[in-house]
């Protein structure tokens, strides 16, 4: 399944390369919102919210108002969770706060899960170099992606991978690791990070595996189709 994204910074819609570049830049999202609608799942991220510079929640509620939505960006507190939840989320997205000194923090991955529900739980494990990597892939800590899944396991019902190496970069993405996270968890996974064509898309889904698009889309370079 091909899961679309929008990432909002500043009140636009933009696209970065590497979590840093800014690549793309729409004034407004009803564009994306329209080409978006046929589809079950879209996910949406507030960067700003993410990197502490404020947040977008008007944006996030009104999308969520009229897309089906999985919400990341700053998910570090139950009550942020709940507030997102609160906005129209299907499910928020978790991801640095679920790793604390260089280790999963088991004990904030419970409250999150007990607070909202292991079914309204996305965690994000991102790697690079083959570690798992936060705050905004800026820290790497000494684990696997492999090692933080089957550690998050009984506390979300979907794994989002990133393989940070590819992302951004359109050359296609790496089958070998997101297969590797696959095989560790009974969990639905959704990858994302270079993913670029619609056979790139296919094998994941053959593998069970979810696809999260963004830049390959919003350059054209993957169609969608009509």
């Amino acid at each position: 399944m091909l899961i679309p994204s929008i990432d909002l910074q500043n009140g636009h819609v933009v696209q970065l390369v590497q979590g840093e570049r800014l690549a793309i830049e729409a004034a407004s999202p009803e564009p994306w919102i329209e080409r978006f609608s046929r589809f079950p799942r879209v996910q949406l991220i507030d960067l700003d919210a993410a990197r502490g510079r404020g947040d977008n929640a008007s944006m996030v509620a009104d999308i969520c108002g009229r897309l089906p939505c999985r919400v990341g960006g700053g998910i570090r507190s139950v009550e942020r969770a709940r507030s997102v939840l609160a906005l129209g989320a299907h499910a928020v997205i978790a991801s640095s706060a679920l790793f604390r000194d260089g280790a999963v923090d088991v004990g904030f991955a419970r409250a999150l899960s007990d607070a909202v529900g292991a079914g309204r739980v996305i965690a994000a494990v991102d790697s690079r170099g083959g570690q798992v990597v936060i705050h905004g892939w800026k820290t790497a800590l000494p684990i696997t992606a492999v090692e933080a899944v089957r550690a998050l396991e009984p506390f979300c019902a979907e794994f989002l991978y990133t393989h940070v190496d590819t992302e951004g970069l359109m050359q296609g993405t790496d089958m070998g690791a997101i297969l590797a996270v696959r095989a560790a968890t009974s969990r639905r996974v959704t990858a994302a990070g270079g993913i670029t064509t619609w056979d790139d898309i296919d094998r994941l889904d053959a593998a069970g595996v979810d696809a999260v698009v963004g830049m390959a889309i919003y350059t054209g370079q993957l169609k969608l189709p009509r």
